[in-house]
């Protein structure tokens, strides 16, 4: 897919939720939306350039760069340095916003208007650490989709894996079915192995289905045909990044040349 305007910024443009939405659909098993996660506005661009249609930014990898743990940056600053990623862009950008910082529903779909961004990954781990309920979190999911129409794209995280559940297969299809009643456009069942991809599939139909992707895992294809729809990286690709910066830093030193 050809790509304008991300070598020189101006913003996204058209890019709308609707065109993120047209990226998961009609998707063949091998051949699922790969969504790079930038973490600012170089990487971000870097990743348009390449040829990828939508990106997806990760809390924890715009954290790093901000200098915060995973989950400490203040609501502000995450708004800020997506507003920076989407202006740096002409594809859509899709934002993680954690567990909404403790905004209403109106006010998080005002806040991502304001920024530019056209989707959100919202979690559903409470504030202090454990899984939220599921039918309290798909209700404010469902408030979010009415204050935001269709003019966002909803992927619904479900942390029964990294919140050790018990059952989690179970678990992340109940949940994933009561998000996708409150609106959800795909689901994040995030950390699910990928021998459960073919499980969560055939239960969850034609609901479009996030999977994480990790460095010595299956390739992009193999995720597809074992039921993902989407793939994205958390802060996988900042760490990438982080060691490559890390060994250029020791040849510098080392060398005393470029």
């Amino acid at each position: 897919m050809s790509v304008t305007g991300g070598a020189t910024g101006g913003g996204a443009g058209g890019a709308t939720a609707e065109a993120l939405r047209a990226l998961h659909r009609d998707r063949t098993a091998g051949d699922p939306l790969v969504l790079p996660g930038p973490w600012d506005a170089v990487s971000a661009r870097a990743f348009e350039a390449a040829g990828f249609p939508a990106l997806a930014t990760p809390s924890a990898g715009i954290a790093a760069s901000l200098g915060y743990e995973d989950g400490a940056t203040p609501a502000a600053e995450m708004f800020a340095a997506v507003a920076r990623i989407v202006r740096a862009v002409s594809v859509p950008v899709t934002a993680d916003l954690e567990g909404g910082y403790g905004l209403s529903a109106a006010e998080l779909v005002e806040r991502v208007r304001e920024s530019g961004a056209v989707g959100v990954n919202l979690e559903d781990t409470g504030p202090a650490g454990g899984l939220t309920d599921p039918r309290a979190h798909a209700e404010w999911l469902a408030e979010v989709r009415a204050a935001a129409g269709p003019a966002l794209f909803v992927n619904a995280r479900v942390d029964v894996y990294i919140r050790r559940a018990p059952e989690p297969v179970d678990a992340a299809i109940e949940r994933a079915r009561l998000y996708a009643e409150a609106g959800a456009d795909c689901v994040y069942p995030i950390a699910a192995p990928p021998a459960d991809l073919p499980v969560l599939r055939a239960a969850l139909g034609d609901l479009p289905l996030n999977a994480l992707a990790g460095q010595g895992g299956p390739s992009f294809a193999e995720l597809g045909r074992l039921g993902a729809t989407r793939i994205t990286f958390g802060d996988g690709l900042l760490l990438r990044a982080g060691d490559d910066l890390s060994a250029l830093a020791a040849s510098l030193r080392e060398s005393g040349t470029l």
